[in-house]
C-alpha cells in the first residue's frame, strides 16, 4: 500500500532536520511507519494476502535497521523520534 504525494510530504516537513531533506533516517523511518500503520490496517479484512505480508516484514526489517543507526549514532534523535511516532511503550 502506497501513501498519497500530500500525506508524504507533510510527513516529510514534519520530520526534516533541513529544506529539501528526504533522506535522513527520521524521515525514511516516519514514511516507513506510516505505510506499514497502512498496511497493518490491510491485513485486518486480508488476512490471507501473504505477498503482502512479506513486504510488511521487509519494511519493519529495514525500519528497525534505521533506527539502530540513529540510536548507534546519535541517542537523542533517536528518543525524540521514538516519542513523536509512539513506537515504544
Amino acid at each position: 500500500m502506497t501513501i498519497a504525494a500530500d500525506r508524504k510530504a507533510e510527513l516529510i516537513k514534519e520530520h526534516a532536520r533541513a529544506d529539501g531533506d528526504t533522506g535522513s533516517p527520521e524521515v525514511q523511518v516516519a514514511i516507513l511507519t506510516e505505510r506499514i500503520t497502512n498496511l497493518t490496517e490491510h491485513f485486518k479484512s486480508h488476512a490471507k494476502d501473504n505477498h503482502s505480508r512479506r513486504g510488511l516484514l521487509m519494511m519493519v526489517n529495514n525500519r528497525r535497521s534505521l533506527l539502530d543507526y540513529l540510536k548507534r549514532k546519535d541517542v537523542q534523535r533517536y528518543t525524540d523520534l521514538i516519542a513523536k511516532l509512539g513506537l515504544r511503550k
